[in-house]
């Protein structure tokens, strides 16, 4: 009985990690916003950004191993509105992004841009959670790899406990790889000009992403 509740309880662990990673490791909007916003601040906002990515996740993983299949009909039908409002946000934070980099620029003020820190780590923080938030497709993913498989995460507190922890552990560590990926790229980029087009490319990007989005 015991090797069968280890078995479960790996198999969760497992089912978790890959659910975590699944749904971190696309590179999408909110993974391009992150690495942008730790590239022109510093790693310790970036980090805590990254922590609220994974937050979302770890509840909406949570919703979905205790919800089940009661989670879809209640989703569904605000999809769309969640989907728009995710879209405006994007667009409102890439426009504000690049509406900063370029005064700055233009201002001769980029030089001192790598000692900023224009947000701190806890609004980063719950920038980046209500974004990821927003996401309903993150919480359908996760209801239909429980449903899916439904002796790795059982009506059972300890294996639903332990697919939430490691989906949370697996995308938590991807987005703070991607938070360390946007602190070298703002290490290297230490001029003005580059921290320039760093920051509109990646306002471009996310900018089409949340376009495509509205197009859905």
């Amino acid at each position: 009985m015991e090797v069968d509740a280890l078995k479960g309880v790996i198999a969760a662990l497992v089912a978790g990690l890959f659910a975590g990673y699944g749904i971190a490791m696309p590179v999408g909007a909110v993974a391009t916003y992150l690495v942008a916003l730790t590239a022109r601040t510093t790693l310790r906002i970036g980090a805590f950004a990254a922590l609220g990515v994974a937050t979302a996740d770890g509840l909406y993983a949570l919703v979905a191993a205790v919800a089940g299949s009661a989670v879809t009909p209640v989703i569904r039908p605000i999809m769309q509105p969640l989907r728009w409002a995710s879209a405006l946000v994007l667009i409102a934070l890439a426009a504000r992004s690049a509406a900063r980099a370029i005064r700055r620029h233009r201002g001769a003020q980029a030089t001192a841009q790598a000692g900023e820190t224009p947000i701190s780590p806890v609004r980063a923080y719950l920038a980046l959670l209500g974004l990821t938030m927003m996401n309903p497709i993150t919480v359908i993913y996760f209801a239909a790899l429980v449903l899916g498989d439904q002796g790795t995460v059982a009506p059972d507190h300890l294996r639903q406990g332990v697919f939430v922890l490691a989906a949370f552990g697996a995308s938590a560590s991807w987005q703070l790889l991607l938070a360390g990926g946007g602190a070298l790229l703002g290490r290297a980029l230490t001029g003005g000009r580059g921290r320039l087009i760093t920051t509109v490319t990646s306002s471009a990007v996310i900018f089409a992403l949340a376009v495509h989005l509205l197009a859905q």
